[in-house]
């Protein structure tokens, strides 16, 4: 049988259609496609502008469903879900992404510190921590280790921060050596309420040589002098401290009254607080004077008189206060009620305030309560600042 040539001639011009049909229907599929992904993106992205969250999470997840493999959508879409507190969707989303084989080394860091966000978010600090570590050596070192700085200072876990803080001062990406004074004195607080005073007494020496300038360590070491029954030894350190951090002294003039009384310095003590009231007046270091000039047999001494010359330069509804309260009125059947009400208007006047986030309170604090900064609560109180 001799094989027909016109079925060769036929049978290009066939094929060349059918090929370019075959492209022209999967052109067609891919732009549409492709139509379909971008459309989903940019109606997430309005959604996002009009602050409508839920609309926007419908359409990324649309987007990720019709382009599976875009990462972008994918970190849209866990970022989402933890600014909503959905936090173990978003969990699954960065999970996810980290278990992908083909995700690019920076994507792959990137999916690594969002799981950790994550974590911290909601709150499992042992699993962020975990999550952290990996991202040593990366592009995210730095927001990891500080991350993993305040989980160590959220548990208390003082050695773990100090190490911590000692690497990041070492990159030279801050001063972090009043806060290692604090993580010692932390410390040794702890050691005290177990009872071993001379690793107390260790760990304060070092938090001084640490932060020369902390006025904590000072404190803290002063106090405990006073607790061992050295009360001249704490006096010559609180001399230190008013040298060293002056600014500082108000926070310790109550411990000053009861280290010189233990140890016959009053006069001492005196002349030092008067030095430094005379440079930045003070209710503390106000007070502090009133009551050693209550105990002096001298005649001569102001006493209560200081409140009235404290008005005289520093208007104070606390100083006039407890002015009042030692004086005769004319009228003195109403005088427990007066005194009453400006004691309680008083009150809020003598706290003491963060400088951070306005959180305020009784007594002063070297981490704030409410938004865990160091040393933002000056050392004056309310009506001072």
């Amino acid at each position: 049988m001799e094989f027909d040539l016109s079925w060769i001639l036929l049978g290009h011009p066939l094929a060349f259609v059918l090929g370019w049909w075959a492209s022209r229907f999967d052109l067609r599929q891919l732009r549409l496609e492709n139509r379909q992904a971008p459309k989903a993106y940019f109606k997430g992205l309005n959604f996002l502008l009009n602050e409508q969250q839920d609309q926007a999470i419908d359409a990324f997840i649309e987007a990720v469903q019709n382009d599976p493999d875009t990462s972008e959508l994918h970190f849209a879409l866990g970022n989402l879900f933890r600014r909503r507190g959905e936090y173990n969707r978003a969990v699954r989303v960065h999970e996810h992404l980290l278990s992908r084989g083909d995700l690019s080394s920076a994507d792959r860091d990137r999916a690594q510190h969002a799981l950790a966000l994550d974590f911290l978010k909601a709150g499992l600090l042992d699993r962020a921590e975990d999550a952290l570590k990996p991202l040593e050596g990366t592009a995210y070192e730095h927001e990891a280790r500080l991350a993993r700085l305040a989980i160590y200072e959220r548990t208390r876990d003082w050695p773990q921060a100090a190490t911590i803080a000692a690497k990041i001062q070492a990159a030279g990406q801050g001063d972090f050596s009043q806060r290692q004074a604090h993580y010692l004195c932390e410390q040794a607080q702890a050691a005290v309420a177990q009872g071993d005073e001379v690793k107390a007494g260790r760990l304060l020496d070092e938090a001084h040589a640490v932060a020369p300038q902390a006025p904590r360590p000072l404190i803290e070491r002063a106090r405990q002098q006073q607790r061992q029954g050295h009360g001249s030894a704490a006096v010559d350190t609180l001399m230190r401290l008013a040298g060293q951090a002056p600014a500082a002294l108000p926070l310790a003039a109550s411990l000053l009254l009861e280290a010189a009384a233990a140890s016959g310095r009053n006069d001492e003590a005196r002349a030092l607080l008067e030095g430094n009231y005379e440079r930045a007046p003070s209710l503390d270091l106000l007070e502090a004077l009133v009551a050693l000039d209550r105990t002096s047999d001298d005649a001569q001494r102001p006493g209560r008189e200081r409140y009235a010359l404290h008005l005289a330069h520093e208007p104070s509804l606390v100083a006039a206060t407890q002015w009042l309260a030692g004086e005769r009125l004319a009228h003195e059947d109403f005088h427990p009620a007066i005194q009453r009400a400006l004691d309680q208007a008083a009150k809020p006047l003598m706290r003491y305030r963060c400088a951070a986030c306005g959180f305020e309170a009784r007594q002063h604090f070297w981490q704030c309560p409410g938004c865990q900064s160091w040393d933002s609560y000056p050392a004056r109180r309310v009506e001072e600042l």
